[in-house]
């Protein structure tokens, strides 16, 4: 009997059986676990022309919702209520309500955000601009969802905001990537007193609404992240557009660019990625 030959087939179906159950369970994991394993950021920023009237005004970002089989009505109500505790003055919602598909099936998923939507708690309001995959799938019926949601959609619009006098301005443009901003338009329309903040899908467009010196913090999604924490792996994965500023806190041309890591995936998995809801606590230098 060959007893060193057996006992090395042991050990090679051994490692092997092992390796296979460590990536069945690291699969699992990136599958199953992590995507629902939400964490919640704080970023405190002070922004110099933001009045003393909104110092420590709260806002909540969320984005890239991707609403699917996966990220139904019931899930997003969990994310709405994660939020409500925050207790944010605003919501911010940086685009992607859906997933492009070519047959559009996922049409079908997105009319059920509304009724969790509807149920954020915050004083001023939710805000959001449609990202690449509502235009491609049907932008349409994203925004009907939305206004059955209570959310105001700033498609290349401002929206002010008074506090006792102070103002601050809500900017958004319509989605970068599909050849649907207007910058010119919100520049327009955009006062020259109060501190102005943009909703932008794409994070890269920071370099194009820095030079107009006209913001003082821009909001994006767009990235996931990379939807891992592997380097190389997260640059293969990074979309068009978001490539320069993936995920965080950045400083392009002097303004403060958040990047949020989303709270859906396409495809779904993530791992050392975690989605992300965002409470940035705005602060004025007068304080």
């Amino acid at each position: 009997m060959d007893v060193r030959g057996t006992r090395l087939r042991t050990s090679f179906k051994a490692a092997f059986g092992g390796a296979l159950l460590g990536t069945a369970g690291l699969a699992y994991y990136a599958r199953e676990v992590e995507p629902a394993d939400v964490e919640v950021v704080s970023v405190s920023l002070v922004l110099p022309r933001l009045a003393r009237e909104f110092d420590g005004y709260r806002i909540a970002q969320i984005g890239d919702l991707h609403a699917d089989g996966w990220m139904t009505p019931g899930r997003l109500l969990g994310l709405v209520n994660l939020v409500n505790t925050e207790e944010p003055n605003l919501v911010a919602i940086t685009g992607d309500f859906t997933t492009y598909s070519r047959l559009r099936t996922l049409i079908r998923h997105v009319p059920g955000i509304a009724a969790p939507l509807r149920r954020l708690r915050v004083p001023d309001g939710a805000f959001a601009v449609l990202g690449n995959h509502d235009h491609r799938t049907d932008a349409g019926v994203v925004r009907r969802a939305l206004v059955a949601g209570g959310v105001t959609e700033l498609g290349n619009a401002v929206q002010t905001l008074h506090r006792d006098g102070a103002t601050l301005h809500l900017c958004g443009v319509d989605d970068v990537y599909e050849d649907m901003d207007g910058l010119d338009r919100v520049l327009e329309n955009l006062p020259e007193e109060g501190v102005a903040i943009l909703l932008a899908h794409e994070p890269d467009f920071a370099d194009q609404s820095a030079e107009t010196a006209s913001f003082d913090l821009q909001l994006s999604g767009h990235s996931h992240g990379g939807q891992t924490g592997l380097p190389l792996v997260r640059r293969l994965l990074l979309p068009k557009l978001s490539r320069k500023y993936p995920s965080g806190l950045y400083k392009v041309d002097g303004m403060p660019l958040y990047t949020n890591r989303g709270l859906g995936a396409h495809p779904r998995f993530r791992f050392l990625c975690r989605p992300e809801i965002t409470i940035l606590t705005l602060r004025s230098p007068e304080s």
